[in-house]
């Protein structure tokens, strides 16, 4: 598996161009669909512009909002999915009321590149009930099954100690610390995966 697991994509532009030169994936499906319940989305839009910027030629998939056969025919299709930010339970119950986690998951095990950026990151762990403190769970009234991806065995915490998150982060850290694995990321940080391995890496590494 290939994964770039982010708080943040604008601000690891360096680390995610990095991760997509070493799997040579231009054309990026882009889902941006977490934001739709968010009153602030403008990392959306500097997440598509970030990859445009890396040479990537996006297409965006809206799964809420695409018929089903659309969604699925796009994501089989894919060379490489982005999957960005926004509220986490809204993400993961509209891709399960779709249909597609399953999709998405095989797809990445089959070894297409997955980038995911905050909630995108947070739906590749086992599960995302941790992230109840920092995501109003109840703009998702049709989720009751949080299980999430599973495809790492720890748990991503994203935007640990940044402005708006710093009190919800340190709360997350607080009460789920000590019962899973979480893996805290600044907004200048991402997990890596490659097969089998996993490496924290910031941003400001790449210049040293």
């Amino acid at each position: 598996m290939k994964l770039f697991l982010t708080s943040y994509l604008a601000g690891t532009k360096g680390l995610a161009q990095k991760f997509l030169a070493q799997t040579d994936m231009q054309n990026i499906l882009f889902i941006p669909t977490a934001a739709n319940v968010e009153e602030y989305r403008g990392y959306v839009d500097e997440g598509i512009a970030a990859l445009k910027e890396m040479g990537c030629v996006v297409a965006i998939l809206d799964v809420a909002t695409t018929p089903h056969n659309e969604s699925v025919q796009a994501i089989k299709n894919s060379d490489c999915l982005c999957v960005s930010g926004g509220n986490t339970f809204f993400l993961l119950q509209e891709l399960k009321r779709n249909g597609l986690l399953d999709l998405i998951k095989q797809k990445v095990q089959d070894g297409i590149p997955y980038i995911g950026e905050s909630a995108g990151a947070i739906i590749a762990c086992p599960d995302i009930a941790y992230n109840q403190i920092m995501d109003d769970k109840t703009v998702a009234t049709e989720l009751t099954d949080y299980s999430g991806m599973d495809l790492v065995d720890y748990y991503v915490l994203p935007h640990n100690g940044e402005f708006p998150f710093v009190e919800t982060t340190a709360q997350t850290i607080k009460v789920y610390g000590e019962k899973i694995n979480l893996v805290p990321l600044n907004n200048s940080q991402a997990v890596v995966v490659e097969g089998k391995k996993s490496a924290v890496l910031t941003e400001e590494s790449l210049s040293k």
